[in-house]
């Protein structure tokens, strides 16, 4: 198996993976998405609130804002020696206090104070709601690691997806050069090199066959490889998205292990 890295950068992962098939590439997307532990907000306790909103929406606001998480720091609930009962080895908690004074005030992510300056709000700029004149809301929260099996919250990826690579070919015998394939083609991997159609950034293809419908039958195919997909993952900013591919591959080794060795006690 091969790895490449195409594009990297504050939130998303761009990589290249040779040499798996199918199955691999599905059990590692959904690794991501389900296995993978990150840190979110799993009880509030409202203290005062004489805002509009219900303190359910508001504890269901604060659940959902992606939570800097660093994995060597905290257990899982179910795998704590608390046994979840809530220690600081499994759970940070968060406070917030705000009152608006004389005029509107918006509360933000950012008003959220935690205890360890490594687990905090991914983004400061989540709005919470909005305090009217005279209006008070006090609250602590409790983040705590899950997995997306748990729900969807807990999701350390936005999005994740990949691709398999795709192979345009160019019959140079069947082309006729009529340039009709490159304007049709909307990630303009076709273009006009002299007396031949030249491909470039064949890895943008989406598959679509626009260039195929306006050439000569045969002139241009694409295909693509079996074993060779693309990925996308884009993080909700809990984890690094190159932390998110390589925690996700150690857990998928992990489970197939396991899976081996209950296969061979059989």
């Amino acid at each position: 198996m091969e790895i490449t890295i195409i594009h990297k950068d504050k939130n998303d992962i761009h990589f290249l993976i040779e040499g798996p098939d199918v199955a691999f590439a599905n059990a590692l997307r959904r690794t991501m998405l389900t296995r993978l532990p990150a840190m979110a907000i799993d009880e509030v306790l409202i203290l005062e609130n004489t805002s509009v909103m219900y303190d359910e929406m508001i504890a269901q606001r604060l659940g959902l804002i992606p939570i800097t998480t660093v994995l060597e720091d905290y257990n899982l609930p179910q795998k704590c020696d608390c046994e979840g009962k809530g220690c600081s080895l499994c759970q940070c908690t968060l406070t917030l206090e705000k009152e608006s004074g004389d005029e509107d005030l918006m509360v933000y992510s950012r008003d959220l104070t935690s205890q360890d300056p490594k687990v905090v709000p991914a983004s400061g700029d989540i709005p919470l709601v909005k305090l009217a004149p005279n209006q008070t809301l006090i609250i602590e929260a409790y983040a705590m690691l899950g997995t997306g099996v748990e729900n969807a919250k807990f999701q350390p990826v936005a999005t994740v997806a990949y691709k398999y690579v795709p192979l345009v070919t160019v019959d140079k015998n069947k082309c006729n050069l009529c340039g009709n394939c490159v304007e049709a083609c909307p990630k303009k991997i076709l273009r006009l090199d002299g007396d031949t159609i030249a491909t470039q950034n064949t890895l943008e293809c989406s598959l679509c066959e626009a260039c195929v419908e306006e050439c000569e039958p045969g002139a241009i195919t694409i295909d693509s490889k079996a074993d060779s997909f693309l990925f996308k993952v884009e993080s909700s900013g809990a984890l690094p998205p190159e932390e998110i591919a390589e925690k996700a591959a150690e857990l998928l080794k992990e489970r197939i292990q396991v899976a081996l060795d209950f296969a061979n006690s059989l």
